[in-house]
């Protein structure tokens, strides 16, 4: 009798993982099919600070796209910065175009930022942002929508108390199904 019920009991365990993927399968995809339409290594991004008011507040989720025509100064780009895991949202103030190649240089500012320009906080030594540190241009965005992630990376109490809790609600209600 007691093998019977642990079989019964793996039955349940493997529908969770099922619904797990069933979840976790689509979002991949969709994400997949948003950097082919977009261009991007990350259509999505979220203002992590106020540089860019009033224009975009800290919080909100930007959608990028980054296509083949040019930048043109005005347009806000993000983009990394060698040595930096964060993404940075600033508008071009500058661009210089290569005639002989596709390639640009521009030259960014937080609307927010007293500084003329972005150079003190580019690498050592760098002067101008290249193609390949450019992740896109926003296209368009959701006020405050991205405010989850900030209070979910910053608040130690969220990470290490609500979100535990939070997947353990989640993993109960997948077991009663």
């Amino acid at each position: 009798m007691d093998h019977l019920r642990e079989e019964c009991d793996v039955a349940p365990t493997w529908r969770i993982i099922l619904q797990g993927w069933s979840i976790t399968i689509p979002c991949s995809l969709i994400w997949k099919l948003l950097m082919c339409v977009t261009g991007c290594e990350s259509p999505v991004v979220v203002v992590l600070t106020e540089s860019m008011e009033p224009a975009f507040q800290r919080g909100d989720i930007l959608f990028l796209r980054m296509g083949e025509e040019p930048i043109r100064a005005g347009e806000i780009v993000v983009f990394n910065i060698d040595g930096r895991d964060i993404p940075i949202v600033h508008r071009v103030i500058k661009v210089h175009e290569r005639n002989d190649t596709a390639d640009f240089d521009v030259l960014t500012k937080g609307d927010n930022n007293r500084e003329a320009d972005d150079r003190g906080i580019y690498a050592p030594g760098q002067e101008w942002l290249q193609r390949h540190h450019i992740m896109g241009r926003a296209v368009g965005f959701l006020p405050y929508v991205g405010y989850l992630t900030i209070i979910m990376t910053e608040k130690l109490i969220i990470k290490v108390h609500i979100l535990p809790l939070f997947q353990i609600k989640v993993t109960a209600s997948l077991a009663s199904f």
